[in-house]
C-alpha cells in the first residue's frame, strides 16, 4: 500500500474519532438536566443528609435539664456531728444545703429536688429512693467532718461506684478552686446512700467541724455561699463534659 493510502485512512480515523468524541460529551450534558454548577447530585446529598441530622442531635443534647438530688446530711433526732463551737453537723449542712438548691433554680440546665429543707430526719435509705424514684441524673450528699484531733483540717469527697468517679473529681476539683481548703483527696468508700442510688452519687465532707478555723468558714455566709456555687459549677463542668 502507498503512504498516501495509509494518510488517507489515518484521516478517515481521526474524524471519526473526533464524531465520536462530540456525541460522548452531549450524552452527558443531557444525563446531567438542569444541574448548576457547584450543587450537589442527589448521590451527594444523600450523603450530607446525616450529618445535618447529627448537628440537630446534639443541639437537642445540649437542652437537656439534669435533675439534681441535694441531701443535706442528718437531721431531726440525728445531729451529725459536733462542732467545735458546740453548733451540730446538722444545722450548717441544711444552710449549704439551701444555698446549692437556690442557686440551681437559677441555672436553665438544672430541675433540683431536696432530700428534706427543715431539720427533720430521713432515713439514708429514703434518700436514694427519693432520687431513684424521680430518675435524677446525680445526687450530692452534704456533710461535715469532725476529729477527736482538732488540728486536723481538709475537704474530700467519696464515691463508691466507678460511674460516680467523674463526678466526684470534678466537685472535688471545684471546691479547692473557690475555698482554698486544704486538699484530702477523692476517696472510694462504701457508704448507703451511694450504695443504693442508682445514678452517679458522691459525699461531701465539706470541712472539719472539729476544726475551729474550719467550722467558722463553714457557718460563715461567705464560706457557705463558696461551697455552695463550688457544688454547682462542678455539676455545671461534670454535665458540660459529657454532652
Amino acid at each position: 500500500m502507498s503512504n498516501r493510502g495509509k494518510r488517507n485512512r489515518s484521516s478517515k480515523s481521526a474524524v471519526l474519532l473526533f464524531f465520536l468524541l462530540v456525541l460522548g460529551g452531549a450524552f452527558l450534558f443531557i444525563q446531567s438536566g438542569n444541574r448548576i454548577d457547584g450543587a450537589p447530585s442527589k448521590e451527594e446529598a444523600s450523603t450530607e443528609t446525616p450529618v445535618k441530622q447529627e448537628a440537630e442531635d446534639v443541639k437537642l443534647s445540649s437542652d437537656k435539664v439534669f435533675k439534681i438530688v441535694i441531701d443535706p446530711g442528718h437531721g431531726g433526732n440525728d445531729p451529725g456531728a459536733p462542732g467545735y463551737s458546740g453548733i451540730e453537723e446538722k444545722a450548717d449542712m441544711l444552710a449549704i444545703g439551701l444555698k446549692v438548691y437556690d442557686l440551681l433554680q437559677q441555672e436553665p440546665m438544672f430541675e433540683a429536688r431536696l432530700t428534706r429543707n427543715d431539720d427533720t430526719f430521713v432515713e439514708l435509705g429514703d434518700r436514694a429512693a427519693i432520687a431513684n424514684d424521680w430518675g435524677a441524673d446525680a445526687l450530692i450528699s452534704i456533710h461535715g467532718n469532725s476529729y477527736t484531733d482538732e488540728s486536723i483540717f481538709g475537704t474530700e469527697v467519696y464515691y463508691e461506684k466507678e460511674n460516680s468517679l467523674q463526678l466526684a473529681e470534678t466537685i472535688h476539683s471545684k471546691m479547692l478552686e473557690k475555698t482554698g481548703l486544704v486538699d484530702r483527696g477523692v476517696r472510694n468508700e462504701q457508704l448507703k446512700v451511694l450504695s443504693e442510688s442508682e445514678m452517679p452519687a458522691v459525699l461531701m465532707e465539706t470541712g472539719y467541724l472539729s476544726n475551729p478555723d474550719e467550722e467558722a468558714f463553714i457557718q460563715s455566709e461567705d464560706g457557705q455561699a463558696r461551697i455552695a456555687q463550688a457544688i454547682v459549677d462542678g455539676l455545671k463542668q461534670y454535665f458540660q463534659d459529657r454532652q
